[in-house]
């Protein structure tokens, strides 16, 4: 939907904000909603103020810090309690950049930890992806009927809820067969997972380039003798993973600092302090191929032929 739209979720966000009733009120209070827009999504690009941006989108910014306890809370997973009142009292302001005091360094490093976690088992969990990926298939199978992308004014996009948008793929032709699956959990299978740790060309190529996906994808289909469309390569640098923006591929150096008795501030590198830190920020990436139930042994050994060809220095152990 994304590519139909050439919009992000963020710029639908601006958006809404500048364009809808939320615009009105905001300057009726006296705010520009165009420079309101920017802020909530961390563009605001206010010259000597980029500590403004960096509350919105940075590796210790409230959005990851909220749906990080928010979503390991309500999927029960055990790995989400951090103290983020601790982090967000310990940020400070050093020049224009935000950073955070050594003495929250505990309650940082189980923050990091629960990132890489949070992603692994919940955002990028094998299941949850396989219903994602058949979810936005059958609505890219059912826009040209249902209008999905058609809207015009931010109401026409909100009044598109998950239970208006669920019952019109229940009834459309080209959307029901696959909502008809997910209803009776008849999932899209792994048939491959790997997970890299080192960078090279082909590997970069991978995970950030769509038309190399497709590429490999044909590659995978002609070689297990299936329909193109039965092999779908997923990575999270794919705009349909939720938070794809905060996945590891990103930099996760973290300015910290130490505070002396008189109050001056000295800048560190977070790296340099904690080996957990060092250990954690490395390039990692995880790829997998899911096909329909009948064609999972066939896309497997096929997949695990096409990526043989990867340099064994990006091979690890799965």
């Amino acid at each position: 939907m994304i590519k139909e739209l050439e919009k992000t979720h963020e710029d639908i966000t601006s958006w809404i904000i500048e364009k809808s009733e939320v615009g009105d009120k905001l300057a009726k209070m006296g705010y520009k909603p165009q420079e309101v827009a920017k802020l909530a999504v961390g563009k605001l690009h206010k010259p000597s103020k980029a500590f403004l941006d960096q509350i919105i989108s940075s590796a210790v910014d409230v959005d990851k810090q909220d749906f990080i306890v928010r979503d390991t809370y309500h999927t029960g997973a055990e790995y989400g309690f951090i103290d983020v009142f601790r982090l967000i009292h310990a940020l400070d302001v050093l020049g224009e950049n935000l950073a955070v005091e050594l003495g929250a360094l505990s309650a940082l490093e189980a923050f990091m930890i629960a990132r890489i976690e949070s992603f692994k088992s919940i955002y990028f969990h094998r299941v949850g992806r396989a219903a994602q990926i058949m979810l936005a298939t059958a609505m890219e199978k059912a826009n040209s009927e249902l209008g999905l992308t058609a809207f015009k004014t931010p109401e026409e996009y909100l009044a598109l809820d998950d239970y208006t948008v669920w019952a019109a793929l229940k009834k459309c032709e080209a959307s029901k067969g696959i909502i008809g699956d997910l209803e009776r959990r008849r999932m899209l299978k792994c048939a491959y997972e790997r997970t890299f740790y080192e960078k090279d060309t082909m590997i970069s190529n991978i995970f950030g380039r769509e038309s190399y996906r497709r590429q490999m994808q044909s590659e995978i289909a002609k070689e297990a003798g299936v329909g193109i469309e039965s092999v779908i390569i997923d990575v999270p640098t794919v705009p349909s993973v939720p938070y794809h923006h905060a996945v590891l591929m990103e930099s996760m150096e973290i300015p910290v600092f130490t505070r002396n008795q008189a109050g001056e501030k000295t800048l560190q590198r977070l790296s340099e302090i904690s080996k957990i830190f060092e250990t954690l920020k490395g390039f990692m990436n995880i790829l997998r191929v899911y096909t329909d139930a009948a064609d999972r042994e066939k896309v497997e050994k096929a997949t695990a032929k096409i990526l043989g060809k990867i340099p064994s220095a990006a091979k690890i152990s799965f």
